[in-house]
């Protein structure tokens, strides 16, 4: 089994740590801050042979030059690759990533940017979808159409249920109190909010979540199509 860390970063961001005990080999994931992500490496043993990034913004990416500089090798969409630091590998859709025995597909997965990619594990039951998808929420439109980020949403959205999604943000009881206001009779949608605030305020992650959640209370991934989705995106655009 993989094992999986989150090292909190900025406000609000999760940068991710997978790590295969069987080679030894280690993958950061979105490395926007190299120095929390490099330092919880080094406390584990782990060093860091591969970046995957999903997309081009700097707190996803600002740190790829120092943990590269340490030996790894960074992996990154090839449309958005002359925005992206230190990138040494361009991934289109459909290409393949390795950690040891294990294999991610890259999905192009537009809407956040247009360049945007997710890494599908499937057979570990396991996604990075980056700012596309959040737990109960999406990221914001700001290079693609609501027509590509629905498709793209309802593309993840297909993958088995149990499969756990790692998104990059701490989001989500602002996307719950929105779901609640979009989806008032919903129950699933309800008892999650409660469980949310109740984590929150412990000072709990609520990430990964899992496609079988995101079908009860995620409102974007629940949306009926592209004019619905973009009737609730730009309602939460201004949501308070």
């Amino acid at each position: 089994m993989l094992e999986i860390v989150a090292v909190p970063a900025f406000a609000d961001n999760y940068l991710w740590l997978i790590h295969d005990p069987v080679s030894g080999e280690t993958v950061a994931v979105d490395p926007g801050d190299s120095v929390p992500l490099l330092a919880e490496a080094e406390r584990r043993g782990w060093p860091i042979g591969q970046v995957w990034n999903t997309h081009w913004h700097p707190d996803h990416s600002g740190g790829n030059e120092a943990v590269k500089q340490a030996g790894a090798t960074v992996y990154a969409p090839a449309s958005e690759a002359a925005r992206i630091p230190g990138v040494d590998v361009a991934l289109k859709e459909g290409d393949r990533v390795r950690i040891g025995e294990h294999q991610a597909e890259v999905w192009e997965v537009p809407g956040h940017t247009l360049g945007h990619i997710a890494y599908v594990l499937r057979d570990d039951g396991i996604a990075f979808v980056g700012d596309t998808l959040f737990a109960m929420g999406c990221g914001r439109l700001f290079e693609g159409t609501p027509q590509q980020m629905f498709e793209s949403l309802q593309r993840i959205a297909a993958l088995p249920a149990d499969t756990r999604l790692y998104c990059a943000h701490e989001y989500t009881l602002s996307n719950a109190r929105f779901a609640a206001a979009a989806e008032p009779a919903n129950d699933a949608i309800a008892h999650r909010l409660k469980a949310v605030e109740q984590a929150r305020q412990a000072g709990e992650m609520t990430v990964p979540t899992t496609v079988a959640e995101e079908l009860q209370t995620n409102v974007f991934v629940r949306a009926h199509d592209p004019q619905d989705f973009a009737r609730l995106r730009t309602s939460k655009d201004t949501f308070r």
